[in-house]
């Protein structure tokens, strides 16, 4: 039972409790309600962030809020170079800064995108070769085109190493001797021979009794290319080492003749520059370089004592070959080829007109040749190494007798150490390609008539049959 009564008692107080409570709400639903009010705040409202779409106080549709740098619409487009700070408008510059959330286009909390380095055009890499010939307008030695560029003062310096400025008369780079020919890998580009514009020209200068004439002055002369005169830029005159080949005919004929002709080529290296480089090629129906640049007597001589005098006569083949080894492998700018034989070609595989052209093209070398062809050989060949000769600037020599072949290798390394160097740029851009006519007057007082001997032309853009 006590258990019982208590239990009756807490129920009847529960419901006592919940009357009573219901009684005060209805009590209090009769009295007029005044809504609470707000706490007030100290801290002032956030400044509206520029660029967002919500109206203004005035009811008027914001004013566009000037662009900020590094605002995700510059950086979300990896390939737009980012606008400098100092480049920002004068709105971005007077509105406040704010700090705008991360670009996800190029990795949270990433820096924009820096502008690209500008890229150098890489050089168009052009080849030999190619029309033209003995049918085209007078073309010579392509030697010099825009290999040079060190100022026309400079000094020739070095052992090996040419004088002869590069064609855009700067200064050599850093760690580049004087005479070499400029790197072509700079970032992939090539600095100088794919953008200079400079034609260099070897010329000999002759008086009226063909003597060499070797005290002129730059104002004496005058260069055309096309018919058109040209500015001279540089004017050199002084003995300046050469890249040489020497290619030597090795076909059958040849036998008896190759000691006599062995003493000449030798006599022609000790007579030129000490400082010259030379290599030899011997050539009958195939050609040899039995020898590559160097300027050490002893190994040129064993390599000119490698007679095999056999077979037939690939004159033209050894020519262009030696030619494109000059272009591909020479330090030096300045360019020979001596070439003596006495046949006519009778096994090459390229022609004479694309042998010419191949030696025409720019920076090619200037070719003496000697022809020991005696009474009974075709007119034919004595022409052949005419042309070659003409059109590079160089002598064709037709000794009678085998002992002026001594005598005439002499006169070969006077001639290449009395030239003067001159250099010009062309009023049509080389880029525009094409054959290009050459010639050089001179006129001095003092002397009668003058005569230059150079190139005849050159084929614009075929610098190189090379990487270099």
């Amino acid at each position: 039972m006590h258990l019982r009564n208590d239990y009756v008692l807490t129920r009847l107080v529960v419901i006592v409790l919940i009357l009573s409570a219901w009684a005060g709400g209805q009590g209090s639903a009769s009295q007029q309600t005044i809504p609470p009010q707000p706490p007030t705040s100290t801290v002032p409202p956030p400044n509206p962030i520029p660029g967002a779409s919500s109206p203004s106080s005035s009811g008027q549709p914001a004013p566009a809020a000037a662009p900020q740098t590094g605002s995700s619409e510059t950086t979300t487009t990896i390939k737009t170079s980012v606008t400098p700070a100092s480049a920002a408008s004068p709105a971005a510059a007077s509105a406040p800064q704010q700090s705008g959330p991360p670009s996800v286009s190029i990795g949270e909390g990433a820096p924009p995108p820096q502008a690209p380095p500008p890229v150098k055009p890489p050089a168009s890499a052009a080849s030999q070769g190619g029309g033209g010939g003995i049918g085209s307008p007078s073309a010579s030695s392509s030697q010099g085109a825009a290999a040079n560029a060190q100022p026309s003062n400079q000094e020739s310096t070095g052992a090996g190493q040419e004088g002869t400025g590069n064609s855009a008369q700067v200064q050599p780079a850093q760690g580049q001797q004087p005479g070499e020919a400029p790197s072509s890998e700079q970032g992939g580009a090539f600095v100088f021979r794919k953008e200079v514009e400079e034609v260099i020209l070897h010329a000999t200068v002759l008086d009226d009794k063909q003597r060499l004439v070797t005290n002129l002055e730059k104002s004496v002369f005058t260069v055309y290319e096309n018919n058109q005169l040209q500015t001279i830029t540089s004017f050199r005159h002084e003995d300046i080492p050469v890249a040489m080949g020497i290619v030597i005919d090795n076909s059958g004929s040849m036998r008896e003749k190759r000691d006599k002709v062995n003493k000449a080529a030798i006599n022609l290296v000790r007579s030129s520059n000490p400082q010259d480089q030379v290599f030899v090629v011997n050539f009958n129906d195939e050609y040899y370089l039995d020898q590559d640049f160097t300027g050490a007597i002893p190994k040129l001589r064993e390599a000119l004592e490698k007679v095999e005098s056999r077979g037939g006569t690939a004159l033209y083949d050894a020519v262009v070959a030696s030619a494109d080894h000059l272009k591909k492998n020479a330090k030096l700018e300045k360019k020979v080829l001596f070439v003596v034989t006495d046949g006519e070609d009778n096994a090459s595989r390229e022609s004479l007109e694309t042998a010419v052209r191949r030696l025409q093209a720019e920076n090619g070398p200037t070719v003496y040749a000697i022809g020991l062809l005696g009474e009974e050989k075709q007119r034919r060949a004595r022409n052949a190494l005419k042309e070659i000769a003409l059109r590079t600037g160089g002598v064709a020599f037709f000794p009678k007798d085998l002992n002026e072949v001594d005598e005439i290798s002499s006169s070969v390394a006077h001639d290449i150490r009395n030239q003067y160097t001159i250099g010009y740029k062309p009023t049509t851009p080389k880029s525009m390609g094409g054959y290009r006519a050459i010639r050089v007057d001179a006129r001095a007082r003092g002397y009668g008539k003058l005569t230059v001997r150079t190139r005849s032309g050159y084929y614009a853009g075929q610098e190189k049959g090379s990487s270099q």
